[in-house]
């Protein structure tokens, strides 16, 4: 399987809490729900489609802690995503968690990185990570991330968990597709390309 990070992020980086007030109030973040204004039918129309991909999902604790709070509720049997998320396999990193109530869970301790490039080695097509940054962050560090989908909303949010803070390790990336919404949202897809690279620009008349 290929392992992608699928992120909604702000024009600053801001991750935390894209869908509501209430979604993540960690580290007493006040700014949640800052993505929910620019959804609109195209981005569903992208989501599920992407949704449908999956093979499983890795999630870390908080995230998945929350997902299944929430997606067990969505019962109708016309939406996509809650139906491959609700029903196809999760993987969940956690120090903490035992085993998961939102099944099938399988609880991933001990050397995730590992655990997770043992699952990508299965055959399958996508295993995705939704959200859970810190996972992300570590997954790409780690070199295991194959495609990175930043869904892009045009609002500075100022505070709240970044999915780039300072002293990431860094990554040369690639842009393979690039798309916007009539809601204003950009959509950029790329692929890890090794360590960034860098140069000097020079004007003609020097």
């Amino acid at each position: 399987m290929r392992l992608i990070s699928q992120q909604f992020m702000s024009l600053d980086g801001v991750t935390q809490g894209p869908g509501a007030p209430d979604e993540d109030t960690s580290d007493g973040f006040t700014r949640g729900g800052w993505f929910a204004p620019y959804v609109d039918d195209t981005f569903l129309r992208l989501v599920t489609g992407w949704t449908n991909e999956a093979d499983g999902f890795l999630l870390g604790r908080r995230t998945y802690e929350a997902f299944a709070r929430d997606w067990p509720q969505a019962t109708d049997p016309g939406d996509e995503v809650a139906r491959q998320l609700n029903g196809r396999p999760k993987y969940v990193a956690s120090r903490t968690l035992r085993a998961g109530g939102w099944a099938p869970t399988t609880v991933l301790a001990g050397d995730v990185a590992a655990a997770v490039a043992e699952l990508k080695r299965r055959p399958g097509r996508e295993l995705q990570i939704h959200g859970s940054v810190r996972l992300a962050q570590s997954m790409l560090a780690a070199g295991l991330v194959d495609e990175l989908r930043l869904v892009i909303a045009p609002v500075v949010v100022g505070a709240g968990r970044r999915m780039f803070p300072a002293g990431s390790t860094p990554a040369g990336l690639r842009l393979r597709r690039h798309e916007s919404t009539p809601a204003g949202l950009a959509i950029h897809v790329y692929e890890p390309a090794g360590p960034p690279a860098t140069g000097s620009y020079r004007t003609t008349d020097r």
